[in-house]
């Protein structure tokens, strides 16, 4: 067995066996197989694409590339919410705050940007200090201790994921729902949480344009959350426009805060406690979503779960200070209106094309992203 004859098997539209993926996925983990190579059979399943047999195989040999987290001796109910990416979506920073301060535990690994989508843990990054690769024995403890850890992918928890997210972040192929399904769900089995809720979106700002492809993406890794043993409930929302005010990672952490004391855009307050009324479902707070969220609602008027931020942002080494006080990009240029009018929609995909460009994206692997680019309204 060989690379080659992999990459081979897959451009033929063959169907690749459970050995053929485990061998692709230890290889390139070791560094046995090149990117070059890496680069070649991703490209050939994204044309040519995968079954449920072939996703679920690939799923499980990336969560079993690494180490894998058990959390039952911290509680029986570890919830976790992953989103499928957006443009200007800050929802997991507003909800795990306000589900921790319910007192029910959140064990989150988060990703980068990908494409024009932005990532959690670059938006956290923007805080100066926060740490997001902790080792595994801290976030188990900040979870103990303060209920709440949001880190990145670390290198023991599914590594060959990390690796092959990167590659297709710089070889334009995100939009695939075999890579998109195995790449969330082996982080989602590997991370140690029995509950998941995932927001999966869709429009012109989201990698499935079309509600057919988003719901094709959901029933498929609720399917695999179910045979991980993992109680999965799938939402989906609309990404056609950016969600909330801003795009861009020190700006979204900027509007995160404002959200948390309660002066939040409707349209993030609609998705935010939407998502936290099912969290609240899973964790056996009632059937009834409504309640649920009004539950959810209370936490941000009473000021708990903005304290609950701020515990997870000093407990990771951020500097809590700076939340009062976010850093301002060294050029702000207004763009106005030539003539008054209505703005009908905003194309989020090209929004999320603009702030690549101007540096709150990465076009390379190795690039460093600039934490104060962004476009807001």
């Amino acid at each position: 067995m060989n690379i080659i004859e992999i990459i081979s098997k897959k451009r033929d539209k063959e169907k690749l066996s459970q050995e053929e993926i485990e061998y692709f996925v230890n290889g390139y983990t070791k560094g046995e197989i090149t990117d070059y190579q890496a680069a070649a059979l991703v490209m050939a399943i994204y044309i040519n694409g995968m079954d449920y047999e072939e996703i679920k195989n690939l799923t499980i040999a990336m969560a079993n590339s690494g180490e894998t987290l058990d959390l039952s001796d911290i509680s029986k109910t570890i919830i976790d919410k992953h989103s499928s990416g957006g443009v200007g979506d800050k929802i997991t920073l507003i909800v795990m705050p306000i589900i921790a301060s319910f007192g029910i535990p959140v064990a989150k690994m988060s990703g980068r940007g990908l494409g024009i989508t932005g990532g959690t843990i670059d938006k956290l990054e923007s805080i100066p200090g926060y740490k997001t690769d902790i080792s595994l024995d801290e976030f188990k403890n900040n979870i103990k201790e303060i209920g709440i850890s949001l880190i990145g992918q670390t290198k023991d928890l599914a590594p060959a994921d990390k690796k092959i997210y990167a590659l297709r972040d710089t070889i334009a192929c995100t939009d695939s729902i075999p890579l998109i399904a195995s790449s969330i769900m082996s982080k989602k089995i590997a991370a140690g949480a029995n509950k998941l809720v995932l927001e999966v979106t869709c429009g012109s700002g989201a990698f499935m344009k079309e509600e057919k492809e988003a719901e094709e993406l959901s029933r498929l890794m609720k399917k695999i959350g179910e045979l991980a043993g993992i109680e999965t409930i799938c939402v989906m929302t609309n990404m056609n426009q950016p969600i909330g005010r801003a795009v861009g990672n020190s700006l979204e952490i900027e509007e995160t805060v404002e959200s948390l004391k309660g002066n939040i855009a409707e349209d993030v307050k609609q998705v935010v406690l939407t998502i936290a009324g099912y969290i609240l479902k899973l964790a056996g707070y009632g059937e009834d979503l409504n309640e649920n969220k009004k539950r959810a609602w209370e936490k941000i008027q009473n000021g708990e779960a903005y304290k609950k931020f701020v515990q997870l942002i000093e407990k990771q080494y951020g500097d809590v200070k700076y939340l009062e006080d976010i850093k301002k990009a060294k050029y702000i240029i207004p763009i106005k209106a030539e003539k008054s009018g209505y703005v009908v929609n905003l194309q989020a995909e090209n929004i999320g094309k603009a702030s690549i460009t101007l540096g709150a994206g990465r076009m390379k692997k190795e690039d460093e992203i600039d934490h104060t680019a962004r476009n807001n309204s």
